[in-house]
């Protein structure tokens, strides 16, 4: 068989046994995984190719016993706005979820006691301010300026089977003071958008 025979070749998921179409392979150490499969996995899970299919197979049998958990947690507390923890105090549990249907979306119910730490991460990202010479074209000043944004991360490390963190967004919309990048020539400070 060549090499478009073996592209081609239809895979058999190694947990399910369904039928894997041309792009829903999910490779594992030792065997395939249906993309029907792959969604029932944690959010917070990212060592699938490393994972064996009894390895997975364990994962959705815990996942699958998570939604009787899910079922009688009993939410005391909210916090965050897009992506929320919720907090089960009298029960010491918590779940973080972008979802509205918890039931369908099934995230994962930890322990207070599983946080081992937190941590808060902020990626920032650059963008050249240059101007438009006399002839229209974009030149860097000397030295370059830049126009810099931030996103804002939690991290919540947890002593867990399948996951070691939770990280997720705290901030909708990137941090920036909404400087202009492209002047119209050497000699503009304009100042940002929203004011200084």
């Amino acid at each position: 068989m060549g090499l478009f025979g073996k592209l081609f070749e239809k895979k058999e998921c190694s947990v399910c046994g369904g039928e894997i179409g041309l792009l829903g392979n999910r490779k594992l150490e030792d065997g395939n995984l249906c993309k029907s499969c792959a969604a029932k996995l944690s959010p917070w899970f990212s060592d699938r190719r490393q994972s064996t299919v009894e390895e997975i197979k364990e994962q959705l049998d815990y996942r699958e016993a998570n939604r009787e958990k899910v079922a009688a947690f009993r939410t005391t507390r909210t916090l965050g706005e897009r992506t929320k923890v919720l907090l089960d105090e009298d029960a010491g549990l918590f779940m973080v979820t972008a979802a509205r249907d918890l039931e369908e979306a099934n995230p994962d119910v930890l322990s207070f006691s599983d946080v081992t730490g937190c941590k808060l991460d902020i990626d920032e990202s650059k963008t050249e301010i240059e101007y438009r010479d006399a002839e229209g074209e974009r030149q860097s000043f000397n030295p370059r300026r830049y126009a810099y944004s931030y996103d804002f991360y939690i991290v919540i490390h947890v002593n867990h089977p399948y996951f070691n963190e939770i990280r997720f967004q705290l901030n909708s919309k990137a941090v920036d003071n909404d400087a202009e990048t492209l002047l119209d020539g050497p000699e503009d400070r304009r100042p940002p958008l929203g004011g200084l």
